[in-house]
C-alpha cells in the first residue's frame, strides 16, 4: 500500500517549500508530503489521491491565498477527506481573523508562521494531528445504516445516541425508496422503525442504547471483577478522574450512561477554556480525552445504567440496571446534571419531534432556512444559538430574566451581538408548543402578560439542571436539591454525617460513604465550568490515592 499523505498547501513557495522540508525530515519514512501552490490544485491532486485510493493524513493549509483562502479550501477538502486532521497556516496579523474563521470549520490546530525551531512549534501539532488520524481516519469507514422517520422521538434518540459516541452511519427516512428496499431486504416493516442494520448485516428492530452499543462495538462488559477505581460518568470531571486514575496505576473502569462527554460533549464551541485560544468542540475534546484515558490504561464502558452504590467491607459495590455488580476499592461521582424540563404544554409530547434538549447537532441540516427558538440563558444557550445560526435563517434567544449578563460569559454575549440573524427576547416565557406529528408553532408570553404564537419547527431547551442523583439512597448526603454534600459541608457543629466510619473527617471531595468522592456538576458548591470539572476529576484520584494509603 502507498504511505499515507501529508499535504501542504501554501501559494508562497518559499513558506511551502519551508514546511514541506521540515515534514519530510521528521516524517518522510512513514508518510509522503504533498505541496500544492493553492487551494485549485490542492483540490485537484485530492481527488486523484481519493480515486487512486490512498489515505490523507493531515492537510495544513494556509489561511490567506488568492482565488481561495484556506478555510474555504478545507472545507471542500472535508467533503472529499473527512477523516483527514486540518491545520491552518496563519501570519500573527491574521490570528484574529483566523480564529473567528476556525469557528466554521471544524479545524483541529493552526499554526503561526515561522514556525521554528520546529521541534517546539511545529512537530508537536503535526503528531497531534496524525495520532488522532491514526485513531479514528485510517481504517476504512463502515457505515451503519438506520432507517427511521424524521419526526420520530425514538428515531432522533438513536441518531443521537450513535453521532454522540462518534459511530459512522447513513440515516435514511423511512419515506424514501431506498429505506423501503433497505426494510424489505431486512425482513422488517415501518412498523419496527427505527431499524438499525451493523455492516455485518445485523438487524435490529426499535433497539436500546445497550443493544445498539454491543452491535457497533462499543464496550458494554467489564473485563475485570473487581478494580481500584471506578469512575461513574463520563463527562469532563468522569474523564479527567480517568486519565488522572489511569496515567498513576490504578486499574481505573469508566463507566457512561449514555455517551462520553456529558453536557460539555454537546457544545458546539468551548472558546474559553485553557490551551485552546482558538477554541474546541465539545467532541473534539471528548474524544481526545476518551482516546487519553485508553492510552493509558483505563476502561471505558458505554450505555450502562448505575441504579445503585453501597460499602462492603472494604468495597465499594455498584449496581447496574440488569441486577449485575462490580466492585472496586474507591469510586469517583462524576455523574453531571441534566437538562430541567420545559413546563410548558405540548412540550413532553413533541420532545424528539421538534423540541430538543441540549445542542441536538445531528438536526442542524433540517434547521437551513428555518426558523430556530432556543430556551435559556446560559453559555450553553448561547454556544448553541452561534452553532445554530450558520445554518437557520435566524435564531432566537428567549430569556426569562431582564438580560444575558447575569448567566452567560461576556465574550459570547459580544459573539451574539455581532451576528446577524441571531435576536434575544428577555423577559419572555414559552407557555405553549403546538402541533401534531411534530412541532409548528410556539406561544410566548412577555412580561407584561401579552402573548404571541410564532411558526417554527426547532425548540432547543437549556434551562437549568438537576442532578440524577435518586439511586444513590439514604447513604449519600445530598442536598435540598439533589447534588452531592462532600467534605466540610458533612460536618455540621463538629459532627461527622451519620454512618461515618472512620477515625478522621471526610477528605474535601468524600462523601459521606467513606472512599466514594464527588467530581464536577454533581457535587454541592461545585463551579459549574468545564475547567473546573476536569480539576475535581483530577483533585479526586489524589485524594483516592491518599484514601488507600490509609486503609
Amino acid at each position: 500500500m502507498s504511505l499515507p499523505i501529508l499535504m501542504t498547501v501554501d501559494d508562497d513557495p518559499s513558506v511551502s517549500r519551508s514546511v514541506a522540508r521540515d515534514l519530510r525530515r521528521r516524517y518522510g519514512q512513514d508518510y509522503r508530503v504533498v505541496r500544492a501552490a493553492s487551494g485549485a490544485d490542492a483540490l485537484d491532486a485530492l481527488r486523484e489521491i481519493k480515486l487512486r485510493g490512498d489515505a490523507v493524513a493531515a492537510i495544513l493549509a494556509d489561511y490567506r491565498m488568492p482565488q481561495m483562502d484556506g478555510i474555504s479550501f478545507l472545507e471542500q477538502a472535508m467533503d472529499l477527506f473527512p477523516h483527514a486532521r486540518r491545520a491552518l497556516l496563519t501570519a500573527y496579523a491574521d490570528t484574529d481573523a483566523a480564529i473567528q474563521a476556525i469557528n466554521v470549520v471544524d479545524v483541529d490546530h493552526y499554526l503561526l508562521k515561522p514556525w521554528d525551531p520546529p521541534e517546539e512549534k511545529l512537530y508537536p501539532v503535526v503528531d497531534a494531528l496524525v495520532d488522532a488520524w491514526r485513531a479514528a481516519g485510517q481504517q476504512p469507514v463502515e457505515e451503519t445504516k438506520l432507517i427511521g422517520h424524521r419526526w420520530s422521538s425514538p428515531s432522533y434518540l438513536v441518531r443521537d445516541f450513535l453521532a454522540r459516541n462518534s459511530v459512522p452511519y447513513r440515516w435514511y427516512s423511512v419515506e424514501e425508496p431506498e429505506a423501503c428496499r433497505l426494510l424489505d431486504a431486512a425482513g422488517a416493516t415501518r412498523e419496527d422503525i427505527p431499524v438499525l442494520i451493523t455492516p455485518d448485516g445485523t438487524v435490529l428492530r426499535k433497539p436500546g442504547g445497550e443493544e445498539i452499543a454491543d452491535a457497533v462495538g462499543l464496550s458494554t462488559r467489564p473485563a475485570e471483577e473487581f478494580y481500584d477505581l471506578i469512575v461513574v460518568g463520563g463527562g469532563p470531571a468522569g474523564l479527567g478522574a480517568a486519565v488522572y486514575g489511569a496515567s498513576e496505576g490504578l486499574r481505573t473502569l469508566l463507566v457512561e450512561r449514555k455517551a462520553t462527554g456529558g453536557q460539555a460533549g454537546q457544545s458546539s464551541r468551548i472558546e474559553n477554556y485553557l490551551g485552546f485560544p482558538d477554541g474546541v468542540s465539545g467532541a473534539q475534546l471528548t474524544d481526545r480525552a476518551r482516546r487519553q484515558a485508553q492510552k493509558f490504561g483505563a476502561e471505558v464502558l458505554t450505555a450502562r445504567d448505575v441504579v445503585g452504590l453501597e460499602a462492603r467491607g472494604s468495597g465499594r459495590v455498584i449496581k447496574f440496571g440488569d441486577d449485575t455488580e462490580l466492585a472496586a476499592h474507591s469510586i469517583v461521582l462524576a455523574t453531571g446534571v441534566s437538562y430541567r424540563a420545559l413546563e410548558a404544554e405540548g412540550v413532553a409530547r413533541l420532545t424528539g419531534r421538534g423540541v430538543y434538549y441540549g445542542s441536538a447537532a445531528t438536526e442542524a441540516p433540517e434547521c437551513s432556512g428555518e426558523h430556530v427558538y432556543i430556551v435559556g440563558g446560559a453559555n450553553s444557550a448561547g454556544q448553541a444559538a452561534v452553532f445554530f445560526s450558520r445554518y437557520a435563517k435566524d435564531v432566537t434567544i428567549v430569556v426569562r430574566g431582564p438580560s444575558l449578563q447575569a448567566s452567560m460569559s461576556h465574550y459570547l454575549i459580544e459573539q451574539l451581538e455581532a451576528i446577524d440573524n441571531v435576536r434575544v427576547r428577555t423577559g419572555t416565557t414559552v407557555v405553549e408548543a403546538h402541533g401534531d406529528d411534530h412541532l409548528e408553532a410556539l406561544t410566548l408570553c412577555d412580561a407584561s402578560g401579552q402573548r404571541e404564537t410564532v411558526p417554527t419547527g426547532h425548540l432547543f431547551v437549556f434551562i437549568g439542571a438537576a442532578p440524577r442523583t435518586e439511586w444513590l439512597g439514604e447513604a449519600v448526603v445530598r442536598d435540598e436539591h439533589g447534588f452531592v454534600c462532600t467534605g466540610p459541608d458533612l460536618v455540621v457543629e463538629g459532627q461527622r454525617p451519620k454512618g461515618w466510619s472512620l477515625d478522621r473527617d471526610p477528605h474535601h471531595l468524600e462523601s459521606s460513604i467513606p472512599g466514594v468522592f464527588v467530581a464536577g456538576d454533581v457535587r454541592a458548591q461545585s463551579v459549574k465550568r468545564v475547567a473546573s470539572a476536569v480539576g475535581e476529576g483530577a483533585m479526586a484520584v489524589t485524594l483516592v490515592h491518599r484514601y488507600l494509603e490509609q486503609q
